[in-house]
């Protein structure tokens, strides 16, 4: 005997089988009856419809035959599945492959054999219908045709029992999703009416079943939009664009008791095998709990806003009187109350009084409305003890009341006062004080001890502004007197501006001369000076340079004291601008014979500063030591970093100063009797340079032993920045103006002096012919008439003012396009600020610096080289 082969598919079969759902499943008339027919049209004793498992072979019908099962390796039909072909044996006995089979030799002896494969999808065999003999047979064509017609019969019963299963599964399936679903479902036919309802449904709705069905859906919505349920439903079948069905939205269900329910509703189209719609399916969720959460969310929100907005709009909201209404109102919001108060507390020698600061109106009649008139306005104070609101402001309890009319400390209600349905009063401490008091009236919110632990924060922000309130009213005083004094302040501030920017134009004026006299005189080179008188003219400019810089200080003073001192904050790297300082003192220590140490702790150090005021603080300390060092002496100029910070220690070898003295240093105009001594100065610019220092967020402080030497050192903020803002090298400007036509350069200057120290400075200049006129009356004229390339103007002008000629030639037509700049003894950073924005081209200050102004003749007049055409008059 030889066990069948496995099919090249048995996965797939075993499968295939698995899914009819069949094997053990009880008889089935209608299997039994076919093994039947076949045992009647073959005249056998036995057929089987038999179905070929892993291990075993089983009958789910055996006519004929006890066992209802067999081991697949002695099994017939375990061979026709694995050919997947019909399989006839006429004789056993005689073939080679079952002679020896145990089911030939033993019961049921069988001697003859038929079976066509039963392949109910995918053409799969799964097993066979088979007939059985004990007694050989012929096995014809015919026979086999018609074998092969029942064994379609048993597919097609298979098929039958495969589907009836998966049948049965989804309607347990439906009926469980149905019944059991924490979701609310609702049948409806074409005419609207229930068909079915689900239990979740019923009970979020209220209803029974019977109530239900039969009836038309409508009467589960709001009355609003019954009348258009129907027609949602008539539109569709109509073929109309769908509003409701196929799209989920937000609606409100009605419950039995009348109120509404917000649920999420889906309604779906069901369809029959011709797609005809048979019914609809409404899914409705129960969105409650949801709203609930949104609720409570909302008001932990408002909540939220009320103590972030009384707190950070305090201000506004006093000084607009609106912070107590502001408040009555959010504590309205937040307990969903019709009437509430808040209030002050205030102590009296028997008890204390409500000051009440907000009010509900609660007015009926113009009694009543003048009452409360004079109780909003602070005029009328509350102080009965013994009332509901008494007990709360006289006695720090807290008065919760659903039942207001038959609270023993109700008091009397006048005829027509608004009904009161519940109360809750809520007293408002400060630490152990009662300073105030809450009181809502008609709350839609249960009032409870867990509503007013809800409100805490909103309690003690109150109290806060409570406090804050009282702060404010005993502030009002000084405010008041701090106020005068700030004018009076401004007053003075403004006289002291304006003192010193009409200093710094009437002491710039003549230094103007004085200063670029001597630069044309050091530098001339038609005539030369001999050394002496070298010597003496660079005294002079030297000299007047000193009092230039004594003018700068006292208006750097006057600036960093009005706050107008600005600085550009930047990494810098402090080797440079030390570099930068030494440079330009170098000649000072020559003369000095005084020599520089300097000691970098290593590395390129990068600080956060000013690079124009830190040069000028390292200028202002090595200056001094310059000056106050002894003869030959030395100056040693330290680097090192700190935590977070850069010192910079400059020490001289001079004669020291007593300890006691020390602080006396930064004093403006405290020179510690130097000023009796040779060495000039002002007294001020250790002042300047601590708060130059302070400004940019340093320390600065002094050490000193007398007949030894001092250390004067200081701070800034270190920064890992890797790029550093650098100062151009300054370089001596000449006139590099090279052209085949003459510039026309007019300049605008009442002061004789300036005007020949101008024609002296343009004498350098080959290509440049210089008008100058006293007035702006005259310069307009010679514009129109004979247009020159740049106008130099003077500010302060006899008549029309710079100004008001600038303005004029903006409104030119013919002249708006020409390039105008100031020159003025207005050399404040405001004044030159305000130049530019009227509209100069550019602005320059007295005393001139030559070489600038050679540089910005240059630039201007380089500009017009394009174009060689000379200006004419229009």
């Amino acid at each position: 005997m030889r066990a069948a082969d496995l099919p090249d598919n048995e996965p797939q079969r075993l499968t295939a089988l698995h899914a009819l759902k069949i094997l053990d499943t009880p008889n089935d008339d209608a299997f039994e009856r076919l093994t039947q027919l076949a045992c009647d049209l073959f005249d056998v004793p036995t057929a089987l419809v038999s179905l070929v498992d892993k291990e075993r072979q089983w009958f789910k019908s055996h006519s004929g035959l006890d066992a209802c099962e067999t081991s697949r390796d002695i099994s017939f039909c375990a061979h026709a599945v694995a050919s997947n072909m019909p399989l006839v044996i006429e004789d056993t006995g005689s073939d080679p492959r079952f002679a020896d089979n145990p089911l030939v030799e033993g019961t049921p002896h069988i001697r003859f054999y038929a079976g066509h494969p039963l392949r109910p999808t995918d053409q799969l065999a799964v097993g066979t219908l088979c007939l059985l003999s004990d007694q050989p047979r012929h096995f014809s064509a015919r026979d086999m045709k018609i074998l092969e017609s029942l064994a379609g019969q048993v597919d097609e019963l298979l098929r039958q029992h495969q589907m009836r299963y998966t049948l049965s599964q989804t309607t347990r399936r439906y009926e469980a999703l149905f019944n059991e679903s924490a979701t609310g479902i609702v049948r409806i036919d074409r005419k609207g009416n229930v068909l079915s309802i689900n239990p979740f449904a019923l009970t979020m709705l209220g209803y029974t079943k019977q109530e239900v069905v039969g009836n038309n859906v409508g009467m589960l919505t709001p009355p609003s939009i019954r009348a258009e349920h129907d027609h949602f439903i008539e539109r569709f079948l109509a073929g109309n664009d769908p509003k409701v069905i196929g799209r989920g939205r937000e609606v409100d269900a009605l419950h039995k008791d009348g109120h509404l329910i917000p649920v999420h509703l889906a309604v779906n189209a069901i369809h029959d095998e011709q797609h005809e719609v048979v019914e609809f399916l409404g899914i409705l969720t129960n969105l409650s709990d949801v709203y609930d959460a949104n609720h409570r969310m909302h008001k932990e929100q408002s909540l939220l806003k009320v103590l972030h907005q009384g707190i950070t709009d305090y201000q506004a909201l006093m000084s607009g009187e609106q912070l107590w209404t502001f408040l009555m109102e959010a504590l309205r919001e937040l307990t969903d109350s019709d009437y509430a108060l808040i209030g002050e507390v205030l102590p009296t020698k028997t008890t204390n009084a409500l000051k009440i600061h907000a009010i509900t109106d609660l007015s009926w009649s113009n009694d009543s409305r003048h009452l409360m008139e004079m109780l909003r306005s602070g005029d009328m104070t509350l102080t009965n003890p013994d009332s509901l609101l008494g007990r709360v402001f006289a006695h720090g309890d807290v008065v919760i009341t659903d039942d207001v009319y038959n609270h023993s400390k109700r008091g009397g209600f006048p005829p027509g006062h608004p009904r009161i349905d519940n109360y809750l009063g809520a007293p408002i401490f400060s630490g152990d004080q009662l300073i105030g008091m809450f009181a809502i009236a008609n709350s839609q919110q249960p009032l409870s001890q867990s509503l007013l632990d809800w409100l805490q924060p909103f309690t003690d922000t109150c109290a806060l502004l409570i406090n804050l309130y009282r702060q404010m009213a005993e502030r009002e005083q000084v405010t008041e007197d701090l106020a005068t004094a700030r004018d009076q302040a401004e007053k003075a501030n403004k006289a002291k501006s304006e003192f010193l920017s009409s200093m710094s134009h009437e002491l710039r004026t003549p230094l103007n001369a004085i200063i670029g006299f001597a630069q044309l005189l050091g530098k001339g080179r038609r005539d030369p000076l001999n050394d002496k008188q070298q010597r003496q003219v660079g005294q002079i400019e030297k000299s007047g340079k000193h009092l230039l810089s004594l003018i700068n200080e006292v208006l750097d003073l006057a600036k960093i004291e009005s706050g107008h001192m600005t600085m550009s904050i930047e990494p810098i790297s402090i080797e440079r601008v030390l570099e930068d300082a030494c440079s330009t003192l170098e000649a000072n220590m020559d003369a000095a014979g005084i020599q520089l140490h300097r000691r970098f702790a290593q590395g390129e150090w990068v600080v956060d500063a000013d690079y124009t005021r830190t040069k000028q603080v390292l200028l202002n300390l090595l200056s001094n030591g310059i000056k106050y060092n002894r003869e030959h002496g030395t100056i040693t100029i330290d680097v090192e970093p700190l935590e977070s910070a850069l010192r910079i220690s400059i020490t001289d070898t001079g004669k020291g100063i007593d300890n006691n003295r020390l602080e006396e240093l930064f004093e403006p105009f405290n020179r510690l009797d130097a000023e009796n001594g040779s060495i000039e100065g002002t007294g001020i610019g250790l002042a300047i340079t601590r708060e130059l220092v302070e400004r940019m967020g340093g320390r600065i402080g002094v050490t000193s032993q007398l007949n030894q030497g001092s250390t004067f050192w200081f701070t800034l903020p270190m920064t890992d920045a890797c790029t550093v803002a650098t100062q151009p090298v300054t370089r001596t400007a000449v006139s590099t103006l090279t052209s085949q036509r003459q510039y026309q350069l007019l300049y605008i200057e009442d002061n004789p002096t300036n005007q020949r120290l101008m024609e002296d400075i343009v004498d350098d200049f080959a290509h440049v012919k210089l008008q100058t006129v006293t007035s702006a009356e005259l310069g307009l004229e010679i514009m129109r008439y004979s247009p020159p390339d740049l106008v130099l103007m003077d500010i302060h002008l006899p008549g029309m003012n710079g100004y008001q000629a600038l303005d004029v030639i903006q409104h030119d037509p013919a002249l708006h396009a020409l390039p105008v700049i100031a020159l003025s003894a207005n050399a404040m950073e405001r004044d030159i600020a305000h130049g530019l924005a009227a509209g100069f081209t550019d602005y320059l200050t007295k005393p001139i610096d030559i070489e600038q102004l050679t540089r910005t003749l240059n630039r201007y007049l380089s500009s017009f080289s394009a174009n060689d055409a000379p200006r004419t008059a229009p």
